[in-house]
């Protein structure tokens, strides 16, 4: 985007009048006799151009009983009021409405929540977040759509700076969750981080202590579903703020390994491959996972003469880490079995490149992975960070070879839902045996027998083969009695 131009020919008053909530919203202040700015995000994104569909109001006057006079006008019949904090929220048409009479904050140590007093238009705009945060254009009639920039947002906007209106030694420490925003909003615009807040979010990082985890997680998601996640990750890394909130990531800084397909420093290699999977989906899971995949590199390393770095069975104990990263982080447990499989199996595939590699195999991976072989394969292409274009394109290759394997044995097999042919109550009708682990026991067998290619999957030769191991089944049943 060209900003030395865009900048000259934004006319906000255009903008504003191109919604009528904000023409009526000015005949309603000037009935009311309240002076009316529109303030934030909404400001910014215009400048950014950057589609938003909520808007925030500032109110010199009462917040709640001016949005309930608009609400009236715009025939909105359900409004939230919090009187505590003189704000007000409602949603017209497409649009998500916020007020907020004009005030000033203090804050206690121990805590985020600010002791709020009435206060002016100056005190409001200084007790915002970021300069970029502070923009402000009147809805007032006489001079509607006239831009208010106290604290230089546009020039930090120009310049992609991220900055605190005030000294960030204050803002920080009166809401810690700021830092996190100061990082996610870098990271969502690929702004920079001005070398004050830096050194502010490095020196009051241990503050986060006093925010929920749920407040910090929710601000670490949205970093991670940027364009470009690397940026916030590095900034977490770089302040110290990722030692406090997540150090399994932050110790992977340092940590060597083999180059081959791989950056040397598994912190940088694991940026990389985050970025990567980043420009093909925006399942946050799975960024997530590819966040976490080498998470157990530090605890497995070993220098092996003539190999280098070894990380044998890393996989699998990150797997098993991600129960305790998701009860510490509050993350919804529902993606927990998700995660821990694509950590899991992320080196699998690979493993079966070579030509003389068996449907057996293949198919294990296909009931391994089931519905998420395809987003495990997109973790295992995004795990290249090499520079050398060829390696990258011979592991690409490599890769598919591997899916052109998986759709044979899927196109023969039918595995994506795979399980025995032969149900439950088939098995112990004709073994004669009550519901037990026996039942489970004989259902794997027959389905290992169609894993290992010994039978086909389908009825008719299940049902014989459950035939021909019955017997044997039965009698260690009765033995174990």
């Amino acid at each position: 985007m060209d900003f030395e131009k865009s900048f000259t020919e934004i006319d906000f008053k255009e903008h504003l009048f191109s919604n009528k909530v904000f023409q009526i919203a000015s005949q309603v202040a000037e009935k009311t006799n309240v002076k009316l700015f529109l303030i934030g995000g909404f400001v910014r994104d215009i400048v950014l151009d950057r589609e938003r569909d909520d808007a925030d109001f500032l109110v010199i006057g009462n917040g709640p009983e001016f949005a309930s006079a608009l609400a009236k006008e715009l025939d909105v019949k359900s409004i939230s009021i919090f009187r505590n904090f003189g704000t007000a929220h409602f949603k017209y048409e497409n649009m998500d409405l916020e007020f907020v009479g004009a005030r000033k904050e203090s804050y206690k140590r121990n805590s985020r929540k600010p002791i709020v007093e009435d206060g002016s238009f100056e005190d409001d705009i200084s007790r915002r977040d970021f300069t970029i945060n502070t923009l402000a254009v009147s809805v007032n009639k006489e001079d509607f759509g006239r831009l208010i920039d106290t604290y230089n947002g546009i020039e930090d906007i120009k310049n992609k700076i991220i900055r605190t209106p005030v000294d960030p030694l204050i803002t920080f420490d009166d809401d810690p969750l700021r830092i996190m925003r100061a990082i996610r909003f870098a990271s969502q615009l690929n702004f920079n981080l001005d070398d004050k807040i830096k050194k502010a979010a490095e020196e009051l990082r241990d503050r986060l202590g006093i925010i929920s985890k749920e407040r910090i997680t929710d601000e670490f998601l949205k970093i991670l579903s940027s364009a470009k996640p690397s940026v916030g990750l590095r900034l977490l890394q770089e302040t110290g703020v990722m030692q406090t909130i997540l150090p399994e990531v932050a110790n992977l800084s340092g940590v060597e390994q083999r180059k081959d397909f791989h950056h040397k420093d598994v912190f940088i290699h694991t940026c990389m491959v985050v970025d990567n999977i980043s420009e093909n989906t925006d399942k946050i899971w799975l960024r997530f996972a590819a966040l976490m995949h080498d998470i157990a590199k530090p605890q497995t390393k070993r220098f092996i003469e003539g190999i280098g770095w070894t990380f044998h069975g890393h996989e699998e104990i990150g797997a098993r880490m991600m129960d305790e990263i998701f009860e510490r982080m509050r993350l919804p447990l529902t993606n927990l079995e998700y995660v821990k499989k694509m950590i899991r199996l992320h080196l699998r595939p690979i493993a079966l490149v070579d030509e003389e590699v068996t449907d057996s195999a293949i198919r294990r991976l296909i009931v391994a992975a089931g519905e998420d072989l395809e987003d495990l394969i997109t973790l295992c292409r995004a795990d290249i960070t090499s520079k050398n274009i060829q390696k990258v394109s011979k592991y690409l290759a490599n890769y598919e070879k591997v899916m052109a394997k998986v759709r044979e044995v899927e196109e023969k097999d039918r595995l994506r839902a795979f399980q025995s042919p032969v149900r439950g109550e088939d098995i112990m009708k004709i073994c004669n045996i009550p519901p037990s682990k026996k039942v489970g026991e004989i259902k794997k067998a027959i389905e290992d027998a169609i894993l290992d290619g010994k039978i086909g999957n389908n009825y008719e030769e299940a049902y014989d083969y459950l035939l021909k191991i019955k017997d044997e089944f039965v009698k260690s049943q009765n033995v174990t009695n």
